[in-house]
């Protein structure tokens, strides 16, 4: 009887802790209508922008006109080649290139010494408690499910298990006394190098060759004259925004948490989409802009939440 009512007051005690902490995690999130507090199971509050529709006209800026364009001369041009420095011959002195001949010479003979190895010991360790696991509200960053590049348009929570806290103690056993070892120490050498003649000198002939010059002269081919052009009217596009629909924030609408999305599940998207006719190309596993635009226009046309890969739009797809 006493056990039971010891494991009575802990679980109301563990009840009153879960609320205060649920209630506490909330104050960043500018939403007063939060989901159901569940485990494993994420939402998306996502915003909806205005709508509007671009209409177009074309005004005249300029009337159209003719004017006469002067048609320059035409020249081509001559030319001819004339010698400006003759051909001769240059000598010139390749110097003797060296080769390094080197031999090894002992500087410090071979010894040994002793080295001290220290002693090994091995490390145990044991767990202590220091919080126990407990559930919270977080919020999330933009998940890559909400389509907005802007993060503040997707409010995401998540009701999470916060798992308990150890912290590890360790100590020290001995496993192998010090001991000690003797090591040769290899003799040293160092390199005596000389030098000796590779390839003798030589004197190489190199000749020169003449140089020439590029004279150039305009010769005219026809004269200038004068040819009428006609200039077309000129045009602008003027475009008027004329709003469709008013924006604004969406409910909360149970989404993928980030533990559950995986590229193998966007794939299972992409081809459901593809089969149902609307085209998001190879099933790659990334939600790119154009799986973005095949679902969104998916999700418009069968009246299911808007702007994030949403549960609902999981189980319409027929995906689980």
């Amino acid at each position: 009887m006493r056990n039971l009512l010891h494991k009575s007051a802990l679980a109301l005690v563990a009840v009153v802790m879960f609320a205060f902490t649920a209630n506490a995690q909330t104050a960043d999130i500018p939403f007063e209508d939060l989901p159901p507090a569940v485990y494993g199971k994420c939402y998306a509050k996502c915003k909806i922008a205005d709508q509007y529709e671009t209409v177009s006209s074309q005004k005249l800026v300029k009337d159209a006109s003719t004017k006469l364009t002067k048609v320059p001369a035409v020249y081509e041009t001559v030319t001819e080649q004339v010698l400006a420095k003759e051909g001769r011959v240059e000598y010139n002195i390749i110097p003797a290139t060296y080769r390094t001949v080197s031999e090894e010479v002992e500087v410090v003979p071979a010894s040994t010494k002793v080295i001290t190895v220290p002693a090994k010991y091995t490390t145990e360790s044991r767990e202590v408690l220091v919080s126990e696991a407990r559930g919270e509200w977080v919020k999330k960053k933009k998940s890559p499910s909400c389509f907005s590049k802007n993060p503040d348009d997707c409010y995401i929570v998540c009701f999470e298990e916060i798992p308990a806290v150890y912290r590890t103690e360790t100590y020290q056993t001995l496993v192998s006394p010090a001991t000690t070892r003797e090591e040769t120490i290899p003799a040293k050498y160092k390199t005596v190098s000389r030098k000796v003649v590779d390839q003798p000198a030589r004197v190489d002939e190199k000749t020169i060759p003449a140089v020439y010059k590029t004279l150039t002269k305009r010769v005219m081919v026809s004269p200038e004259s004068v040819r009428e052009e006609t200039i077309p009217a000129v045009y602008k596009t003027v475009n008027e925004r004329k709003l469709l629909s008013t924006g604004g924030y969406t409910v909360w609408t149970e989404i993928l948490c980030p533990s559950q999305r995986s590229d193998s599940k966007i794939s299972a998207v992409q081809r459901a989409l593809n089969a149902a006719g609307y085209n998001c190309g190879a099933a790659d596993g990334v939600l790119g802009l154009r799986t973005q635009t095949a679902l969104k226009q998916y999700q418009t046309e069968k009246g299911l939440p808007i702007g994030n890969l949403n549960i609902q739009t999981l189980e319409a797809l027929g995906i689980n």
